[in-house]
């Protein structure tokens, strides 16, 4: 009897096979959550422009090479840069992720779907730009075939839906920070997967592309907490949507993927990565992500304090003419809260600012309102800050912690109530879901509207502010424009 060949490739792990028919188009998208999709379009290109008044941000944006500009380029949103799609991707990516104000995604894992737009709109916008021109495309000198109809932005509605249903649906059953991976993992994925699909790849080349996303394992979330939170933060999400483009570029040319990526015993990224637990779905893939996805629209402060802040803020008038008076604070919260943001001790920059429970829930306080600039050193230096936050206490109601992780409720909900040295006390404020969740969506969208017009105001003037709005005031018109026209709208 003859031994069976040892070189003989697998068929594809069926996750990643999966993922990668979803990605083509299998599974229905609702009119909710293209709709949805809309607002989350305008609200990340606002997220972007506000970033792009930060020196540290635009440092780390355009080529790599200075100078080095591409004919029929991507363009990168609020600048004049016209890149290669991989570094125009970076770019983008690193601008709506840098002041922690887009979307966001709680459940085991979590992190910001839109973080994939930037991706979405580099491999897009490079696509029509070439399409319009009658130029061929080609990566690593490889000419790619055409696709066979112009890229619209329906075709970028639908592939946001369907990044966000990805990276939003891996995270409700794997928690790759109890292993000390960061979310960005999801980001390269997910991204991978639409922008090949985008591209005009084929099912094989999808899983391909596929394959090395998840061969390429995942940074260490080491940049996200003490004593080493800094603003890669800020950057690694960009930094792995270009990830996403580069290995989508990759498989375009035919190079072949690794179709045990997932599971291959010893190497696989479950043995090596995930301590040999199966990565795997939650539900089937369809809509449920973008329908859910969490907004942040009153302040920039990581989503677990979201509703601590809107406390906060609530109770400001109360005490902002008896601070010497506080003896304690008490801040009731839900478990990955006190994992992820419950900090005490130095702060050392913004990135550290932004992710502290206590810090966000003194400047809202304080202030009565919580914006970027808040995080700044010069603004920290207030010493009331500090005396406010060794006032507090953080404890876990284990109720909060269930309606967490319930799909049915996903609700973030924390308490704040003031004790002062009288006696007397504030009335306990609890808020479960936050202005961007959607059980407040018909609440939150005038709030997201203003949001994104401030952004547009404060970088291209009110006129143009006004014009830009109105892009995304009827979803048909929206969806009929080809990509590269919508982005030249856009242009710093």
């Amino acid at each position: 009897m003859s031994s069976p060949a040892r070189n003989v490739r697998p068929a594809p792990d069926p996750l990643i096979a999966e993922l990668a028919d979803y990605a083509l188009g299998a599974g229905a998208i609702s009119d909710e959550a293209l709709d949805t999709a809309r607002w989350c379009l305008a609200d990340t290109l606002a997220c972007g422009l506000l970033a792009l008044a930060y020196p540290a941000c635009t440092r780390l944006l355009g080529p790599v090479v200075p100078g080095a500009t591409l004919p029929l380029g991507a363009r990168v949103p609020g600048t004049r840069h016209e890149l290669d799609p991989v570094q125009a991707a970076a770019s983008f990516g690193t601008a709506l992720r840098w002041l922690d104000f887009n979307d966001t995604w709680l459940a085991a894992e979590w992190g910001h779907p839109s973080d994939n737009l930037g991706a979405i709109l580099a491999a897009a916008d490079w696509v029509s730009r070439h399409q319009a021109a009658g130029a061929p495309l080609a990566a690593f000198a490889t000419p790619l075939v055409p696709r066979r109809s112009p890229l619209t932005m329906q075709d970028v509605l639908v592939a946001m839906v369907r990044a966000h249903e990805i990276q939003g649906g891996l995270a409700l059953a794997n928690s790759f920070n109890r292993v000390g991976l960061d979310h960005v993992l999801l980001v390269r994925v997910a991204s991978t997967a639409v922008t090949t699909a985008l591209l005009g790849g084929t099912r094989e080349q999808v899983i391909a592309a596929l394959t090395h996303a998840w061969v390429d394992g995942s940074a260490l979330r080491t940049y996200r907490h003490a004593p080493n939170t800094g603003s890669r933060k800020s950057w690694a999400a960009g930094d792995a949507a270009g990830r996403a483009v580069r290995l989508a570029l990759i498989a375009l040319t035919g190079e072949m993927g690794c179709p045990s990526a997932l599971t291959a015993p010893t190497w696989g990224f479950q043995d090596v990565s995930f301590r040999g637990r199966p990565v795997t779905l939650a539900r089937p893939l369809g809509s449920y992500v973008m329908e859910q996805v969490l907004f942040k629209l009153s302040f920039p402060a990581e989503f677990h304090a979201q509703t601590a802040v809107e406390g906060a803020i609530q109770l400001h008038p109360l005490v902002r003419g008896r601070l010497e008076q506080i003896q304690r604070i008490e801040l009731t919260t839900h478990e990955s809260a006190i994992r992820i943001i419950d900090k005490s001790g130095p702060l050392h920059n913004p990135a550290d600012r932004d992710h502290c429970l206590q810090y966000m829930t003194a400047i809202g306080l304080l202030c009565g309102e919580l914006t970027a600039d808040h995080y700044e050193d010069r603004f920290a230096a207030d010493p009331r800050i500090d005396a406010l936050r060794a006032r507090m206490t953080v404890r876990e109601d284990p109720a909060y912690s269930r309606a967490y992780l319930d799909p049915d409720q996903r609700s973030i909900a924390n308490a704040v109530q003031i004790f002062f040295t009288d006696g007397t006390a504030t009335p306990r404020v609890v808020v479960e879901y936050p202005l961007g969740h959607r059980r407040r969506r018909a609440e939150g969208l005038p709030v997201l509207q203003a949001k994104a017009r401030a952004a547009y105001a404060a970088h291209f003037g009110p006129a143009r502010a006004d014009s830009l709005l109105a892009l995304f005031a009827d979803r048909a018109q929206l969806a009929a424009l080809p990509v590269h026209e919508f982005m030249s709208h856009w242009v710093g």
